[in-house]
């Protein structure tokens, strides 16, 4: 017995209203070569801060770093402020 012939059907495309629309997401474009690099140093620059601060124990014999010794324990608020903003500069990252 002879087959049939099969017919194709139309494909079916969406009127231009009922189209989904590009999303927002799908428009960003990868972000620059600097937002990961100000983010990893920003991380690496509180550490040292901090691990700097807790090393000599807030106690800084050099003249150049009387300054140091006088910000006592606001020394943390900028390591953690380093550690902080590095998680900002983190959340722009695509």
């Amino acid at each position: 017995m002879p087959k049939s012939t099969v017919r194709k059907k139309k494909v079916y495309t969406a009127p231009a209203e009922l189209r989904p629309q590009e999303t927002a997401a799908a428009r960003r474009r990868p972000s620059p070569v600097w937002v990961p690099a100000m983010a990893v140093s920003f991380v690496v620059i509180g550490i040292a801060w901090l691990v700097t601060y807790y090393l000599t124990q807030g106690f800084f014999d050099v003249e150049a770093f009387s300054a140091l010794a006088k910000l006592e324990y606001w020394n943390l608020a900028i390591g953690f402020g380093f550690l902080v903003a590095s998680l900002a500069v983190f959340s722009k990252w695509r």
